[in-house]
């Protein structure tokens, strides 16, 4: 480990740290060579258990002997900061104490990812152009805690590796395997092709609801969650095998997106 200390916010080798507020996330793609942002030491062992390579850490100075632990062998850069250094960097309050820039692993091809599934029931989720890096990683959190074997993510979707989502899932986008389906709805035949029964949540018309579909027991399932205004669009519905709903009480029409993936991957378990 190459420990640095480091007094000047401005110095060219915190770029990786630079501004990180959600907004500038949200609006900016990541920098050529692909590196995603980790926050704390559990997100961080998480991202490491996993095989992913740190490219440099950010910490405060009573961060240092836990780092030395984290890190283990691994050369890695480590720039020691204030906390007033750290929040002047980033755009926000760095209350975790250490921060990770993770080189991104390549995405597998869809087909890779559904061949490694070890499960004799798989289900996977799918999250069509979901916006808000909070719902994504709140869905990771329950698809990990749920049993749910895989996520893809379409081509409009919020990143899972963004800042927000990472921390959000407390890590759990690392345990969860997970790949972009880059044909987008064409990609549902590759799904059922490979024996998926593809049904989305959907208030639309013909809807079954969650218990009907679970009563149906299929042996493979794909659950797809629309974006959280405007729900699946038109295109994916068309290609629905089932359309499914949670029924509603009390004149709620629907739950947010996150909460109710949480619902169908237990009821579907």
């Amino acid at each position: 480990m190459q420990l640095h200390h480091i007094r000047d916010p401005h110095d060219p080798v915190l770029d990786d740290y630079r501004s990180l507020t959600d907004t500038a996330l949200r609006r900016v793609r990541e920098p050529e060579g692909g590196l995603y942002i980790a926050e704390s030491a559990k997100v961080i062992e998480r991202a490491l258990q996993a095989g992913h390579r740190p490219r440099s850490m950010l910490i405060q100075q009573k961060w240092a002997d836990a780092v030395v632990e984290l890190l283990g062998e691994r050369d890695v850069p480590v720039y020691v900061v204030t906390d007033e250094a750290a929040e002047q960097l980033t755009g926000f309050a760095v209350h975790r104490g250490v921060m990770a820039a993770m080189h991104r692993p390549e995405p597998a091809p869809v087909a890779d990812l559904l061949a490694r599934i070890d499960s004799a029931r798989p289900r996977l989720a799918v999250l069509e152009g979901l916006t808000d890096h909070t719902n994504v990683g709140a869905i990771f959190r329950s698809a990990a805690a749920l049993g749910v074997d895989a996520v893809l993510v379409s081509p409009t979707c919020a990143d899972p590796l963004y800042r927000r989502s990472v921390r959000v899932s407390m890590g759990t986008v690392f345990q969860v395997p997970w790949t972009r389906i880059d044909t987008w709805p064409a990609g549902i035949d590759e799904l059922r092709s490979a024996g998926y029964l593809v049904a989305g949540m959907s208030l639309g018309s013909g809807a079954i609801t969650l218990d009907d579909l679970v009563a149906e027991s299929p042996e493979r399932l794909a659950l797809i969650f629309g974006t959280e205004g405007d729900g699946i669009r038109p295109e994916t519905d068309r290609l629905l095998d089932r359309r499914v709903t949670i029924p509603m009480r009390a004149g709620v029409d629907s739950l947010n997106v996150a909460a109710a993936s949480a619902v169908a991957f237990y009821a579907t378990r």
